[in-house]
């Protein structure tokens, strides 16, 4: 479980590194202490909101609370950078959105290819 957890953190922290160096996202992190700090926020912020996706994103119905779910993502995503300073979205609301989108396909790409490596 401990290593997943790290594992999970590495993954963030280098997802969130290459969505600072995407033009046009307006995602902006001030150094390296700042990325680890925000991935860490992320993490504790994600594992919040991973109370209210679960009922959510149960039942025949899932498909219906998509929108929900992926208004929660925005939020998780906008909330870490409103809460570390050095973490910024420049773009504000759109930042949050693309970032959010972008961080969750980032993430399974580089998950995948951490645990094919493995």
């Amino acid at each position: 479980m401990f290593v997943n957890m790290i594992l999970t953190f590495v993954i963030t922290a280098l997802a969130l590194f290459i969505l600072s160096k995407i033009p046009g996202l307006g995602i902006e992190i001030d150094g390296f202490n700042k990325l680890l700090i925000s991935a860490l926020v992320f993490g504790f912020l994600n594992a919040a909101a991973q109370l209210l996706r679960v009922p959510l994103a149960a039942g025949p119905l899932e498909w219906l609370t998509w929108p929900i779910l992926m208004l929660i993502n925005v939020l998780v995503f906008a909330a870490a950078a409103k809460l570390v300073h050095g973490f910024r979205l420049t773009n504000g609301w759109i930042s949050a959105a693309l970032g959010s989108v972008a961080l969750t396909f980032i993430y399974h790409i580089v998950e995948f290819a951490a645990k094919t490596a493995i």
